[in-house]
Formats: C-alpha cells, sequence, structure tokens
C-alpha cells in the first residue's frame, strides 16, 4: 500500500525553511501515484508552484541528449567504439598535457584516440570553459575557459563553432584513464546534430519531446515560457530569499544573434516525468517504443574502473558508479539508498533532480529554483522517502 504522507511532509517543509517552492511527481507502472507542489514559483507576486510552473534543468538537460544518442546506436549509426574523429575529424591528432618532474606541463599526442564511449561516460579528460574548480594549476582548465572566452567575444557561435574550438585543447588524460565531468554532453549533443541533420532543438522535439507529449519542453523560450517560469532565488542571508539573475538565460532567447553552443532545457515536471515513465518502462511509452530495454540497461550499467572511480567523488554520489551520461546506483551500503541496485539519473545545478528505477518501474522527478542549491541534503532526502513511500 502505497502512502505518501512522508513525501508531502518533506517537502512543505523543504518550502517552509530551505527553499521559495517546490515540486515532485512520482511515477510507478506507468502513472502517476504522488504529485505534489509546495511554496511559491513567485513571491513577489504571490504565485504559487503549480503543476503549469517551468523550470530551468540545467545538467538535467543530458539524460535527454544522452538518450538521443542511444537511440542513434539503435539505428546503427553510431558505435561506442567509434573514434571521435570520425564524425568530428579536427579530434583526429587530438593531444593532452602531461605533467613533468618539475612540476611543468608539455603537451603530448594521445596514444589512443577519443572514443563514443569516453564522450558518453565522461571520460576523456574536457572540463566545462567555466571559471570553477581550481583554475590556476589545471592547465586544460585553463585553456578551455581562454577558447571559451575568445570564442564568446566574436558574436554569436553554433554548437558545431565551439566543438571545433575546443578540439585544439589538449585534454587532461589519456582517455579512459581517468572521470572529468564536462564537455561530453556539448559533443553528444554535437553528435545528435550531426547524424539527424537537424539543430538539438529540433532533433530533441522529434525524436523525445513530441513522442512523449513533452510540449512545454524546449530550449528557446516559446509562448508563455518565460511567464511561466519559476523566479531563480538565492539565500538572502535572512531566512528568506531574492531573486538572482540565472545564469544563461540569454541562451533562451529566439534568434540567431542569442545563439551560444548548446542551450539547456526548460520544461515542467510533469512533462519531465514522461522521460522517467519511458525509461522506467523499458523505453516504451503509451504503447510505443522509444528506445530498447536493453540499451537502457547498458545506459545505467557503470562504465566506470576503480582508478575512475576514484575522480567520481562527492557526497550526493556516494554508492554510484557513472554510466553512459548518468549516475547509477552500485552499493546500498556505501550510498544509503533504498531504490535497486542501478537506479539512476542526474541533477541540475538549480535544484533539479531525478531517478529512475527500471526493477520497481518507478520515477521520481523533483524540481526548485534556488542557487547555490542546498542539497545533497534535499535530494537525498527525497530520493529515501519517495523510495519508502511506496
Amino acid at each position: 500500500m502505497m502512502d505518501f504522507t512522508n513525501l508531502d511532509k518533506l517537502l512543505k517543509g523543504f518550502s517552509d525553511e530551505l527553499v521559495a517552492g517546490c515540486g515532485c511527481i512520482v511515477t510507478k507502472d506507468q502513472r502517476i501515484v504522488y504529485e505534489g507542489y509546495h511554496g511559491f514559483a513567485n513571491i513577489e507576486k504571490n504565485i504559487p508552484i503549480s503543476d503549469k510552473t517551468l523550470y530551468r534543468i540545467f545538467s538535467m538537460t543530458k539524460i535527454p541528449i544522452f538518450t538521443a544518442c542511444m537511440m542513434l546506436y539503435e539505428q546503427g549509426k553510431l558505435l561506442l567504439t567509434d573514434p571521435l574523429y570520425k564524425f568530428f575529424p579536427e579530434y583526429r591528432h587530438s593531444a593532452r598535457y602531461v605533467r613533468q618532474p618539475n612540476g611543468q606541463y608539455t603537451v603530448e599526442e594521445l596514444e589512443k584516440p577519443i572514443c563514443i564511449k569516453h564522450v558518453l561516460s565522461m571520460s576523456f579528460g574536457m572540463p566545462y570553459g567555466q571559471d570553477v574548480g581550481d583554475v590556476q594549476t589545471d592547465p586544460t582548465q585553463r585553456e578551455i575557459i581562454r577558447v571559451t572566452k575568445e570564442l564568446h567575444s566574436k558574436g554569436n557561435y553554433s554548437l558545431r563553432d565551439e566543438i571545433k574550438a575546443v578540439a585544439n585543447v589538449p585534454v587532461a588524460f589519456e582517455p579512459g584513464s581517468h572521470w572529468m565531468y564536462g564537455f561530453g554532453s556539448e559533443l553528444a549533443a554535437g553528435l545528435v546534430e550531426l547524424l539527424t541533420g537537424k539543430e538539438i532543438e529540433t532533433a530533441l522535439r522529434e525524436m523525445l519531446f513530441n513522442p512523449l507529449d513533452m510540449k512545454d519542453t524546449c530550449m528557446r523560450f516559446q509562448a508563455d515560457t518565460k511567464e511561466r517560469l519559476s523566479v531563480f532565488y538565492a539565500p538572502d542571508g535572512k531566512g528568506g530569499f531574492v531573486p538572482v539573475q540565472p545564469m544563461f538565460d540569454e541562451k533562451h532567447i529566439p534568434g540567431p544573434e542569442n545563439l551560444y553552443g548548446c542551450p539547456r532545457i526548460i520544461t515542467s515536471i510533469s512533462d519531465y516525468s514522461k522521460l522517467g515513465r519511458m525509461l522506467a518502462n523499458g523505453g516504451v511509452y503509451n504503447g510505443q517504443r522509444i528506445l530498447g530495454r536493453k540499451t537502457i540497461e547498458m545506459m545505467r550499467d557503470n562504465q566506470l574502473n576503480a582508478n575512475q572511480l576514484k575522480d567520481y567523488r562527492s557526497p550526493d554520489l556516494l554508492g554510484y558508479g557513472y554510466g553512459l551520461g548518468v549516475r547509477t546506483l552500485m552499493s546500498h551500503a556505501e550510498s544509503g539508498c533504498n531504490a535497486s541496485l542501478g537506479e539512476f539519473g542526474w541533477s541540475g545545478g538549480s535544484g533539479t533532480w531525478f531517478s529512475v528505477d527500471p526493477v520497481e518501474q518507478v520515477s521520481v522527478t523533483y524540481m526548485h529554483q534556488l542557487v547555490p542549491c542546498p542539497d545533497p541534503d534535499v535530494h537525498l532526502r527525497v530520493r529515501n522517502v519517495a523510495y519508502g513511500c511506496l
């Protein structure tokens, strides 16, 4: 007997103390078994969070992109062992930084090429071009920031332009030897564009959003998207919240003058939960097969070896490995998680979180808009309480 009293109390507590507002949908066996909304999408205008509220999901954009890549894999358009230069020739002679005993770095050609499996498992050594992490000591980070800033200074640019520019940056390590979060999602999106012959938003709409009836999901503002977006909040230091300028919102404005690489997805909890329903149900949604069950099993199979797993550590990822674009549960003991082994998903930088458990045919979609996000406490509690309610 499912009882979601504890989850409802948890979310109400979040909206009373930690976030301006939040919502969550839990699905099981292809149907919604819990849907709850608490707090405000816009405190200043007294607009509550509802099923109509839209959210910027930032890094959770990866799951649709990587799902699309695996759909192309099922169509025979790529192999995981294909070298990246087969699709993007400028990566044929990729190099890496090598630290010498004196602390200086030299640039050496890779011993083996970057392959598609390295891209999808984030194991080829290329971070994002953002000024985060140990920029002073990481030459790859410094160089990709320089290249990205230079590209941006010239005006708008396409995803293909960005991929070509970054090809000149030496990676941080030999492909497959470590794990580094970052530019793999851009390369994956570029593969989707190249292999479909369509811009990434159009490709995702035709491959996923339309078949899953995700009508509110987009990469660029459409109709009333902007008006329905939750306000982006930050703590005001006094127990309340203050609106702040969202990251990358300019990328969502239609028009070629606002084109900067790959924009991130805007969606509703209801829409994104449909993706979860499909993945939890072996790739089938409303009787239509979107993706093969065995392909989903491969996506959620840990791709990292023992050495790579040392790089893959944060409080919210204890007990998890990394599959093809998703975290994947490997240990109940280490994670303290009550989902099935192989539960998978990802989160977004503004407080969104997603979980799929194909063993139980369950998905959990949670969202709020707050920076900095008070996770892992929020997300791990949602995870444990939601699965406990089932």
